[in-house]
């Protein structure tokens, strides 16, 4: 198995659209449009520098991304956030953790001093996990901010990880 994170190319496109209508359509974990066209999916996903977009791929099938920059622009933009969707068939099998270190290593590198995930979904509880298991913490959730189809109106957890000393 050979798995490797990389720069998203336009030739990925092709793979990575269906990954982000699936999450889309399921409703369960993204505030996009559930019925997102491929247009607007594209405009939302596709990051412009000073930010960045990945996939992780593994013996040449895409099985996630990630996107990832300021936060904030302007005196707020030493605070970083990202976004992370994978493939049906790939969740379970670490594809998030493998891209949610790399975004970690990434804003590092790239010199923000924290990160910050706007919009956590609460009923999410394997994104929460993790997050939490990588060293973010919520600092707020904002009740009944995101109407899942499945549980409902729950919250939307804002989780952040400082990376440097204030």
């Amino acid at each position: 198995m050979s798995r490797t994170i990389r720069p998203f190319t336009e030739a990925d496109w092709h793979a990575v659209w269906p990954i982000i209508e699936a999450v889309c359509r399921e409703g369960e974990t993204y505030t996009y449009p559930v019925e997102i066209d491929e247009e607007t999916a594209r405009a939302y996903w596709i990051e412009r520098p000073p930010g960045a977009t990945v996939v992780l791929e593994e013996d040449g099938e895409v099985l996630g991304t990630a996107k990832m920059g300021p936060n904030k622009p302007g005196n707020g933009a030493h605070v970083g956030t990202a976004s992370f969707m994978v493939s049906d068939a790939a969740r379970g099998r670490g594809v998030g953790r493998a891209l949610g270190e790399h975004v970690i290593a990434w804003h590092r590198e790239q010199g923000f001093r924290g990160i910050q995930f706007n919009s956590v979904v609460e009923s999410n509880a394997s994104a929460v996990r993790l997050w939490r298991a990588l060293g973010f913490e919520i600092i707020g959730t904002v009740p009944g901010a995101f109407r899942s189809p499945t549980h409902g109106y729950t919250g939307l957890h804002v989780m952040y990880l400082r990376l440097a000393a204030s």
